[in-house]
């Protein structure tokens, strides 16, 4: 092969590169059509994604949406549903009656993505429950704990800000750098736990909200082999 023909694979290999390299949207939820209100584990009705329907729950954006599912699974059947006004999007996920060791909850895929993080905006009622911890499964393992957070009050005496649909806080997001083990995953489950000690909280509400997971496009067998070219290409014009 030519030096001028390497050349040209070089570039379609750099490429390549270039665009592995940049964080994608592996799946997301910004909740961008309100649901019936009610009591259950999932809120129902919803079909985010054209041409649907997707089911309820299903992320509205990201690459990996198909399968994917927002759930929250309460101890009492007094839990209700509701989605009021996110953190600068229409709609947000919000339930109230928790009790300690409640959730929210995504599932979703990472095949053919790496380097996964996360984040999400969270909010509270001056009633709702404030301490919680982030776990996370893969692939049908055990849950194992990311990290422990508060979540900040909305509204009211005290609060730093409250939730609109027009306007974004970044008081209220919270991230997590590094899914370590969630790479190119056919399953990957996060927990948003209530981590209360005793049952405070529990008249109160809890709204989650622009639940994004991002990572890095693992390139195809054969963008690798490009890749590989490129750098033998560079080699000899270093020659």
């Amino acid at each position: 092969m030519s030096l001028n023909r390497l050349s040209a694979v070089a570039a379609v290999a750099a490429a390549a590169l270039s665009a592995a390299a940049n964080a994608d949207l592996v799946v997301g939820w910004t909740m961008p059509t309100a649901f019936p209100t009610g009591a259950g584990n999932v809120p129902t009705g919803t079909s985010y994604l054209p041409p649907g329907p997707n089911g309820a729950g299903v992320a509205d954006q990201g690459a990996n949406f198909a399968g994917s599912q927002l759930s929250a699974v309460k101890s009492l059947t007094a839990s209700t549903y509701t989605s009021p006004a996110g953190n600068g999007s229409p709609h947000s996920f919000s339930s109230n009656n928790w009790t300690p060791g409640d959730y929210y909850q995504i599932s979703f895929s990472t095949s053919g993505y790496s380097g996964l993080s996360l984040s999400w905006d969270q909010a509270r009622s001056s009633t709702g429950p404030a301490a919680f911890k982030v776990m996370m499964s893969v692939n049908g393992g055990t849950f194992t704990q990311l990290t422990t957070y508060t979540v900040l009050q909305s509204g009211g005496g005290g609060a730093p800000g409250t939730w609109s649909s027009s306007t974004y806080n970044a008081l209220y997001t919270n991230t997590i750098n590094s899914l370590t083990g969630a790479d190119n995953a056919a399953s990957v489950v996060i927990r948003f736990v209530n981590n209360e000690s005793a049952n405070s909280g529990a008249s109160g509400s809890n709204r989650i909200d622009n639940i994004f997971v991002n990572g890095t496009l693992v390139p195809a067998p054969g963008a690798a082999a490009l890749i590989g070219l490129a750098g033998l290409v560079a080699r000899r014009r270093r020659a």
